[in-house]
């Protein structure tokens, strides 16, 4: 008998929560309804990814720089990232990731194009409406799911109860926190637009040669180099000569030996007289 007596109040208390959790159903159903139209009202705007990537040339990637820090800043926004490097000792190049207020997209755009020679432009937009929409309908919904299982927690007597809806409460908030984090990700997103931009210089010898007049001193400069290459080729020739003219003087030298010793021995062997010839 007790047996039984102890199970009718756990079978009322099953009863009673099953009750309640359908009272919680349906008002949670019907307050998710009345937060449908309020989300339907609030987001019925158009909700929109904005990206775009600039790279542009510059004469000082420094200044250009600083100004792009300065049109992001105006307009509302911050530098998210920057890397700054020396490439091959001739220039500098730099990438900038900045972040502006949606409204602002299009103004920054254009003054960032315009510091420079525009060398690539791409820009994106995404429609995530839907996906706003959706995650804040589920934000709703999660909850009402939570009020509902905190509601049965306060009206469990039985610790096997308690335990299984604290399970179940954890599992939900878990839940409900992704979906908050998704929210605010999206909300993020699609009120500041991300903007990419690589600064790069001209390399030494361009910027030299095209933004300036040749001076004085350039005049000199390159009227030394080419002294300097003059000089160089003629050794060059001399050396590539050196070998044959070598020759040439050793065969000059023979030829004058050999010439005056045969002079020598010709003016040294007397002529026959001529009455030694009428005797023979």
């Amino acid at each position: 008998m007790k047996a039984e007596s102890a199970a009718e109040p756990a079978t009322g208390r099953q009863g009673a929560g099953a009750a309640a959790d359908t009272d919680a159903d349906a008002e949670a159903g019907k307050r998710q309804d009345d937060k449908s139209e309020g989300i339907d009202e609030k987001f019925a705007k158009t909700h929109v990814i904005r990206t775009a990537t600039l790279s542009v040339e510059v004469k000082s990637v420094t200044k250009a720089l600083a100004k792009a820090r300065t049109v992001a800043l105006d307009a509302g926004g911050v530098v998210e990232d920057e890397t700054t490097e020396r490439v091959d000792d001739t220039h500098v190049a730099s990438n900038v990731v900045l972040r502006v207020p949606e409204a602002e997209y299009d103004s920054v755009l254009t003054e960032l194009a315009g510091t420079g020679k525009l060398l690539a432009r791409s820009a994106n937009a995404k429609d995530v409406t839907e996906q706003v929409v959706d995650v804040n309908s589920r934000i709703a919904t999660q909850r009402a799911s939570v009020n509902r299982v905190r509601k049965l927690m306060d009206q469990a007597e039985d610790i096997t109860d308690v335990v299984a809806l604290e399970s179940q409460l954890n599992t939900r908030q878990s839940e409900l926190e992704a979906l908050l984090a998704k929210q605010a990700s999206l909300a993020d997103r699609t009120t500041m637009a991300t903007i990419t931009l690589d600064l790069s210089e001209r390399a030494k010898d361009e910027k030299d040669s095209g933004d300036e007049d040749p001076g004085f001193l350039d005049a000199l400069g390159g009227g030394w180099d080419a002294l300097v290459t003059v000089v160089r080729w003629i050794v060059v020739v001399v050396a590539a000569i050196l070998p044959f003219v070598a020759a040439l003087g050793v065969l000059f030298g023979l030829w004058l030996l050999f010439g005056v010793r045969a002079r020598s021995r010709r003016t040294r062997t007397p002529d026959p007289a001529p009455g030694e010839g009428g005797r023979d």
